[in-house]
């Protein structure tokens, strides 16, 4: 049975104070399902986490309730950033499985106005990292993340130059998206000249802080017909995790999104050198190499010099972060489900000045956790 995206949609961007985030959620799940040819009627599976302002326990349930929608198919697993793309691969079993026939993904954070993003992480004592890692300063996940950049940079020689370079390339798309947070002009020398956080990663190699969410549905064929917008095929998907704990993490080298995107491209029949478009999780700059290398852009310790070329540019052999993404569109706590919605957009050919010409085949590819705890991938058809 082929599932399809019929309909994507943001919430309110950026910094938000006339919204709660169940409210936002339902400004974007309306918009979706108007673009699927529905209502919240029929919706008949939720998945949704990771809202602070619903609270962790019954995400599902509670969102559910505010939307006046009562599932007999379910899902709040928290995955992190990944949860989103692995909410497609749950939602496309539990459709092929007759469990469901409109499923529809939601998400919603005002952390930026709420100024309630934890710099430690929320640990208890007894964990790992309430004894071994806090203690001593590690702040998550920066610091997990800038411990894997440093150990990837040993290992093949990749240069703070060229992490800068992701940054300049997400820049070079924010500047042609009007709902990006940042849009000016950004250079190499500025990111390196930004303040050190935490070695070897510097301001600009870290993602915004910003409200923001989304909503997409994935139904049937024979659903997908009556959509107001050009349906997406979902062609493949693949989800996988590591350790939790970064001192856990057998090699700071390797990520699973090997494993995930290996998953993924085998059942989309597809191949990395098919894909039009990359939308990656990018928290980190750092981050954003690794994943070009493990989902198989470019082979291990290329990704540096892959960006550096300018490969990943307007204009590139693949257009990357289209929206500006996390570092200069947006990064809501979770950035993973704003990914899907850029790569619908794209293969619609309805990204105005973003555009990528022809784009037949998109990727987004997310990641959670603290230091690549989760990864999920989602590749997507243009029919």
């Amino acid at each position: 049975m082929d599932i399809y995206i019929a309909g994507v949609a943001e919430t309110p961007l950026g910094k938000v104070n006339d919204h709660n985030e169940l409210s936002m959620a339902a400004i974007a799940a309306r918009e979706a399902l108007a673009e699927a040819g529905m209502g919240f009627a029929d919706v008949d599976a939720l998945f949704t986490n990771y809202m602070p302002e619903v609270g962790g326990d019954c995400a599902s349930v509670r969102v559910g309730e505010y939307l006046g929608i009562y599932p007999k198919y379910s899902d709040a697993s928290d995955l992190g950033g990944a949860a989103f793309e692995s909410f497609v691969h749950h939602a496309l079993v539990a459709l092929r499985e007759g469990r469901c026939e409109c499923a529809l993904i939601v998400y919603a954070s005002r952390q930026r106005s709420r100024r309630n993003r934890p710099r430690t992480g929320v640990e208890n004592h007894y964990s790992i990292t309430g004894q071994f890692e806090q203690p001593y300063g590690l702040a998550s996940p920066i610091s997990q993340y800038a411990l894997q950049a440093a150990r990837h940079m040993y290992e093949y020689g990749v240069t703070s130059e060229q992490l800068a370079s992701v940054a300049v390339s997400a820049r070079s798309w924010a500047a042609l998206n009007p709902k990006a947070w940042h849009r000016t002009p950004l250079t190499i020398a500025e990111v390196l000249d930004s303040p050190l956080i935490s070695d070897p990663l510097r301001q600009l190699d870290c993602c915004l802080v910003t409200d923001g969410g989304g909503a997409v549905v994935v139904t049937t064929a024979s659903r997908a017909r009556d959509a107001a917008k050009r349906p997406i095929k979902v062609l493949g998907v693949g989800e996988a995790q590591c350790a939790y704990h970064v001192a856990q993490v057998p090699d700071l080298a390797v990520t699973p999104g090997r494993q995930s995107a290996r998953t993924a491209f085998a059942m989309a029949g597809v191949t990395p050198r098919d894909v039009d478009v990359f939308e990656p999780y990018d928290n980190f700059t750092s981050a954003v190499i690794s994943q070009l290398e493990d989902v198989g852009f470019c082979e291990p310790g290329q990704g540096g010099a892959f960006v550096e070329a300018g490969h990943t540019l307007p204009g590139g052999s693949l257009p990357m972060s289209t929206m500006g993404g996390g570092l200069s569109y947006c990064h809501p706590g979770a950035l993973g489900l704003l990914l899907l919605v850029e790569s619908v957009r794209q293969l619609r050919w309805e990204a105005g000045e973003r555009q990528v010409p022809g784009a037949g085949i998109a990727v987004a590819h997310g990641i959670g956790g603290p230091a690549f705890s989760t990864s999920a991938t989602v590749v997507l058809a243009r029919e």
